[in-house]
């Protein structure tokens, strides 16, 4: 059962409409890092959790307070587009053109980047909607909930990671106050979050519940002569230099090997020749009257 409060969690209005800048804070709603996709993630994780109640509460409790997050930036994508002066927008993109023709850059590109978004007129009426900056509907293959935490938990903290660069990027790209302060908010729930990431996989594996390898039957299923070498398939050495090409791995059941030269293994592939009822290209011909000619 959920509940709804009409007070946002956290909220300060931006200084003027911007609808340029709603355009982009779209990829912080529907972007493949964005908070539908958090919400989600965490919301599927929990309810599939199996493991020690801590984790589905925990999942719960974050996966709940994301939905907030998407209404927060929803609201201010309404707000930015609030009384959205289109002629002015159209005026204001001359000059970046007339710059573009002067310069000899791309007109097409730079008219793209001075637009609204024509959808936020047209199918929104001035709101936000479930896509991405570039009009991209949001998908539910963003999410990922396998049922195992520890690589739930190590994928939450990459969506967490890329989620707060692109809050971060935005922050930077405006100069309004309002927008400024809600973004810093929610730039330090996304700094927790991660930290939270990592404090759940350190107690999951505390707790002996997962190991640094995820899942843990690998190494039962695995050639394990192979697990542990860098095997370097690029030119140049340098990546033997990193932690990962020597001494004792995370997991503690091995050692790094570099292989500077990897040499193939298997034998050179001799496909299988068509079944000729699919009309495939064999090696020998199928035209009659044709073979052996040259």
């Amino acid at each position: 059962m959920f509940f709804h409060q009409k007070r946002l969690q956290y909220f300060t209005p931006p200084d003027k409409p911007d609808p340029l800048f709603a355009k982009k804070m779209q990829e912080l709603v529907g972007g493949a890092f964005g908070e539908m996709t958090v919400m989600m993630q965490y919301l599927f994780q929990g309810w599939n959790c199996r493991g020690p109640a801590k984790y589905r509460d925990m999942l719960l409790d974050i996966g709940t307070e994301e939905i907030g997050h998407v209404e927060m930036v929803a609201t201010m994508i309404a707000y930015l587009l609030d009384k959205a002066p289109l002629k002015v927008q159209e005026e204001g993109a001359t000059d970046r053109i007339v710059g573009a023709v002067m310069g000899g850059n791309n007109v097409r590109d730079e008219i793209m980047a001075a637009a609204m978004n024509p959808q936020h007129g047209i199918v929104s009426g001035l709101g936000a909607m479930p896509a991405d900056s570039v009009g991209f509907p949001w998908n539910g293959r963003f999410i990922v909930a396998s049922g195992n935490l520890l690589a739930d938990f190590r994928s939450n903290l990459h969506a967490e990671s890329q989620g707060l660069m692109q809050a971060v990027r935005l922050y930077e790209m405006t100069d309004d106050s309002g927008v400024k302060d809600t973004l810093s908010f929610m730039i330090a729930r996304d700094t927790m979050h991660q930290n939270q990431w990592l404090a759940a996989i350190e107690d999951l594996q505390s707790e002996g519940l997962e190991g640094p390898i995820s899942p843990s039957i690998a190494y039962e299923y695995g050639k394990n002569e192979y697990a542990y070498k860098f095997l370097n398939h690029s030119e140049g050495t340098q990546s033997a230099e990193g932690r990962w090409a020597k001494g004792p791995t995370p997991d503690g059941k091995g050692e790094f090997e570099y292989v500077a030269n990897p040499q193939p293994m298997g034998p050179e592939p001799e496909p299988p020749q068509p079944d000729p009822r699919l009309h495939g290209t064999s090696k020998t011909s199928q035209v009659p009257g044709t073979a052996g000619q040259a």
